[in-house]
């Protein structure tokens, strides 16, 4: 296919120009698979941006290794908020401190804990499908909006979520019923 319009053009002399080292760039700042997604973000910019591409060579090279590291930054962001929220989430199931509540039976504390396990097994997506519909108390709609999905989509994906988190917790050998945590009701072993 020839390129039809001049900011086509100008992006493909800058892809084929610089694109394997862009890819080293981030190759030697994140996760291997990982690389060539974030490269993919970097030149979607790019294409969004053409206009705003500097002329040479040298100064593409270097724009385009900002933006990487941009991309790279939100994606650790993204990260930190996943694991913040998997903290809060485990610190929410054990109990806020260290002290035990006086209510608190001894299975319901290994409940707690193998709960606390049990989710940080889970994948980021299964993590945030359950979050939305327990802690964050929305409904399938609104939860599918959060994430631009659709309400049956996102039904579905919440219903994995619960199936994996069941498989989870049937490997842990403590018997305590996941009942007594509040927002688990629907959730069984």
């Amino acid at each position: 296919m020839t390129p039809t319009t001049p900011s086509e053009v100008t992006f493909r002399q800058v892809y084929a120009a610089t694109y394997d080292d862009v890819l080293r760039f981030v190759q030697r700042r994140c996760a291997p698979s990982g690389a060539e997604d974030v490269a993919a973000e970097v030149f979607l910019v790019a294409w969004r941006r053409v206009g705003e591409l500097p002329a040479s060579g040298d100064e593409q090279r270097a724009w385009l290794f900002g933006v990487a590291y941009k991309v790279l930054a939100n994606g650790h962001r993204g990260d930190r908020r996943r694991q913040a929220l998997a903290v809060r989430i485990a610190s929410a199931a054990v109990g806020s401190g260290n002290e035990l509540a006086a209510d608190d039976t001894p299975e319901l504390v290994a409940a707690r804990v193998d709960l606390t396990r049990a989710w940080q097994r889970l994948s980021a997506v299964h993590q945030e499908a359950l979050a939305l519909a327990v802690w964050d108390g929305l409904t399938s709609t609104q939860a599918a909006e959060v994430l631009g999905i659709s309400p049956t989509a996102f039904r579905l994906r919440l219903s994995r979520a619960r199936r994996v988190l069941r498989a989870h917790l049937s490997i842990t050998t403590r018997s305590a019923p996941l009942r007594a945590l509040p927002g688990l009701e629907g959730v069984r072993r």
